[in-house]
């Protein structure tokens, strides 16, 4: 198989409800669409779900349109491959980059399963028809607010919910979401928000009954987390700190975790992100499938990868009307008494509505 032609949409769609965390607001996302398409007129479609600031990683919407447009196209256009290994190889050399990295493979899945005929969830091995999701509410300006939007989800039977936390947001929100649901499985996610020396502050979340809390220390820094974790009832999730299935070896053998957060971007691909759930499903260790904001296209994969065995949490994988207007796909990803079906279409199984793509489009770039 060869790729002849690489296509770069550049889309942004404003959010339903702005969105903060320790470390960012936002009021719109801003992803790029890659379209690739190969020597027989086939195509696929895979969506780079960066940000466009660098507060979650390092990676934004502008770098990362450099690295596929001048590197990644480049590399993979006119060679041959027969598997999304050896296309993946093609660019191998590139570090880092891996939200980048991710939206190319994620392209070439969807290629690969629409002219095999096979859904992506059958690709990697799925068996799940439909995933637990639940969903993930930002730092509010205070805590009825906060509360309001939790009645809301939980109306609609969502079947987790995580909130956001930051020094000065955290025992209150979480004590009042406890108090009025005792029974809700609830966790928290600081995106790196705390030190070491937080420990006490993090410690009084025992009593809370979590399911886990999310990434509450630097990213680069399992010693500490591992530290902490000897002193906490609740799990400890990673996040950011996992970039691969070699960093999840670390982080376990340390154990600087209990619980892992697979985020396809964040690990550069679906390949990437069987591996890390393989290893950890062989270890006994809880997986869930996290979210970045995803367009309908980044939804639908993030559904396939849930299928697989080991996905034991509810995921980040809520519907699209809770970000979105009017998604790109239709039909929209939906959720039904906290469920979401995985698609069974050929390779992402989605279809894209390109007049609102192109009403959201803010760039464009084919080579």
């Amino acid at each position: 198989m060869k790729i002849k032609k690489v296509e770069l949409h550049r889309v942004r769609l404003e959010l339903v409800r702005p969105f903060r965390t320790s470390s960012a607001y936002r009021t719109h996302i801003e992803h790029i669409l890659v379209r690739l398409i190969d020597s027989d007129g086939a195509d696929g479609w895979g969506e780079i779900a960066t940000a466009v600031d660098p507060f979650y990683n390092a990676e934004t919407t502008e770098t990362a349109w450099h690295i596929a447009h001048d590197f990644l196209a480049p590399m993979v256009l006119e060679k041959s491959w027969e598997s999304v290994g050896e296309f993946r190889n093609l660019y191998g050399k590139v570090k880092g980059n891996r939200f980048a990295r991710s939206g190319m493979e994620m392209a070439v899945w969807d290629l690969v399963g629409r002219k095999s005929g096979q859904s992506l969830a059958e690709m990697l091995g799925g068996t799940l028809t439909e995933v637990e999701v639940g969903v993930s509410l930002g730092i509010e300006a205070d805590v009825s607010t906060l509360l309001t939007q939790v009645d809301k989800y939980v109306e609609e039977g969502y079947r987790r919910v995580k909130l956001k936390i930051a020094p000065g947001w955290d025992l209150k929100p979480v004590q009042a979401v406890r108090e009025k649901y005792p029974e809700l499985r609830l966790q928290v996610d600081a995106n790196s928000a705390y030190a070491l020396n937080d420990m006490d502050q993090l410690k009084k979340l025992d009593e809370y009954h979590l399911l886990l809390i999310e990434q509450p220390l630097a990213d680069d820094d399992m010693i500490d987390h591992a530290e902490l974790q000897k002193y906490l009832k609740t799990s400890v999730c990673l996040d950011e700190s996992l970039h691969h299935v070699d960093d999840v070896r670390k982080a376990l053998e340390m154990q600087s975790c209990r619980v892992v957060n697979i985020k396809v971007s964040r690990v550069g691909g679906l390949m990437e992100s069987k591996a890390i759930h393989d290893y950890c499903l062989a270890r006994q260790i809880p997986v869930w499938c996290g979210g970045m904001h995803e367009f309908g296209l980044g939804r639908a994969a993030n559904l396939g990868l849930a299928s697989l065995e080991g996905f034991k949490l509810p995921g980040d994988t809520s519907g699209s009307d809770k970000y979105w207007k009017q998604d790109l796909i239709d039909p929209p990803v939906t959720v039904k008494n906290g469920l979401a079906q995985v698609p069974t279409g050929p390779g992402l199984g989605v279809n894209l509505v390109m007049d609102r793509v192109a009403a959201g489009r803010t760039r464009l770039a084919v080579l």
